[in-house]
């Protein structure tokens, strides 16, 4: 046996185990305008990181999560202290897994300690939300403290 292949037969699989595992990121989806770690694009797209913790640690939060997601949001966005005027498109073809993992994502990124967020909560909400406008789920937005 050569060396080479020595080194792809023992050596090359016990250092693939010993690397840390990906950063998790998000869906392509999202991650078209907020970049895949939710960092997002300084005066373009907010970030997400950080926040999404923060919002996901009140019950008014989560709610205003889900729904920014599922029905969009439409004049000026807040993200910490700045204010984005813009739109964020409604992505109501993502399914309630896959926003359950997105937020998850988000909430692992830091801030203070939140619950996960679980497909039946997302549908919950998505469901509770399904009659309001972009417009007015912007104006559901927590206060930040």
């Amino acid at each position: 046996m050569t060396t080479a292949t020595r080194f792809v037969t023992w050596v090359l699989p016990s250092l693939l185990a010993l690397a840390p595992p990906a950063a998790a990121q998000l869906a392509p989806r999202c991650a078209a305008c907020h970049l895949p770690t939710g960092a997002g694009v300084p005066g373009s797209f907010p970030s997400l990181r950080g926040t999404t913790a923060i919002l996901a640690a009140k019950p008014e939060g989560r709610r205003y999560l889900v729904l920014a997601i599922t029905r969009g949001l439409s004049g000026p966005i807040l993200s910490g202290s700045e204010a984005f005027r813009g739109v964020m498109p409604a992505q109501a073809a993502m399914t309630d897994a896959d926003i359950a993992e997105n937020l998850n994502v988000l909430i692992a990124t830091g801030g203070p300690a939140a619950q996960h967020f679980t497909v039946p909560e997302v549908s919950q909400l998505r469901l509770l939300g399904e009659k309001l406008s972009a417009a007015e789920v912007a104006g559901l937005r927590p206060t930040i403290r």
